[in-house]
């Protein structure tokens, strides 16, 4: 949808539905040990905390924000800003199924396109989502289930005035320190404000991540959209692009952070040239028993180096 002075609402610039819920299958590999000391507790728990971000299985809560800086097209090339706050929980409702709860909320900075000057600030449209995922996948991962829009702006440029659902489906595959796959969706209104414009929007999100060492990774998440109410000449947002991130601990605080720039090959004439986003996810993983004893091994192990080397170092003379 495009409103009358040339600005599309968030939903379809830096926010659609399920946009963000690849994230939730992001794979991290521990790296195999080479017969060296680790280099650090800090690097080891990381590794602990990939392991079980490898696992689908794992119940890894979490909650994201995420700021999206999107320049408008238009006579004063103006920005506008996007924070999405995500908490996405997952939850096993039996031994072979789990649910998949994400909840996108957006904060958004609307510009006005045709001025220099002003704007509006406030709450942009909630996005739920809800995926069905085996508790205990193969070789190839999936989730399916329904994604919805509702109406919870606060401006009417900063939303787009309709409730909307669909379904929406994963899939992915992890060869080696690979993680390959792609997600789909399709939202059509079903209700909403009159006089407001309907909704038959698509979603694809393809994504090939590469980890590395330490806990890095890089990442290619480009989002392309399809706005099936526009003219022929205005469906099509097709992006490319990527960025790098990292799991690591912010004191006690396991948290994933990544930052990716995109331009867009092929855009609506109000679409946007580039987008870039920043992100950083507070991680809550419930490990397993074997990972917890892992761990604990791995902690005792550094208490006993860093005595041993307090030791070693009082036994030395003093010159």
């Amino acid at each position: 949808m495009v409103r009358k002075g040339g600005l599309e609402p968030p939903c379809l610039l830096g926010a659609t539905p399920s946009r963000w819920c690849v994230c939730q299958f992001h794979h991290f590999r521990a790296h195999k040990k080479d017969g060296k000391d680790p280099s650090s507790s800090r690097s080891r728990g990381e590794s602990s905390i990939a392991k079980t971000k490898a696992q689908p299985r794992c119940r890894t809560a979490e909650v994201r924000c995420f700021a999206a800086c999107v320049t408008t097209v238009g006579p004063y090339d103006r920005t506008q800003d996007v924070l999405n706050i995500q908490p996405v929980i997952p939850v096993r409702i039996s031994e072979k199924w789990n649910l998949i709860t994400r909840i996108i909320q957006l904060i958004v900075w609307q510009p006005y396109p045709q001025q220099a000057t002003g704007g509006e600030y406030g709450l942009g449209d909630m996005n739920p989502t809800f995926f069905l995922s085996p508790a205990k996948p193969g070789k190839l991962i999936w989730g399916v289930g329904p994604a919805f829009v509702i109406p919870t702006a606060t401006s009417d440029i900063t939303g787009q005035g309709q409730f909307s659902l669909g379904p929406s489906i994963v899939l992915l595959a992890q060869p080696g320190h690979w993680t390959i796959g792609a997600l789909a969706n399709n939202v059509w209104s079903v209700a909403g404000e009159s006089g407001r414009a309907p909704v038959n929007q698509f979603l694809l999100q393809y994504f090939l991540n590469y980890n590395l060492k330490k806990g890095y990774y890089i990442t290619l998440q480009p989002i392309i959209t399809a706005n099936w109410m526009a003219s022929p000449s205005n469906v099509w947002t097709v992006p490319f692009g990527g960025g790098i991130g990292r799991i690591m601990k912010l004191g006690f605080q396991p948290v994933n952070i990544s930052g990716q720039f995109y331009g867009n090959a092929v855009t609506p004439a109000s679409g946007s040239p580039w987008s870039m986003r920043l992100q950083i996810a507070f991680l809550f993983p419930k490990f397993t028993k074997g990972q917890e004893k892992m761990m604990m091994e791995q902690k005792l192990k550094q208490l006993e180096q860093e005595q041993q080397k307090q030791e070693q170092q009082k036994s030395q003379p003093k010159k």
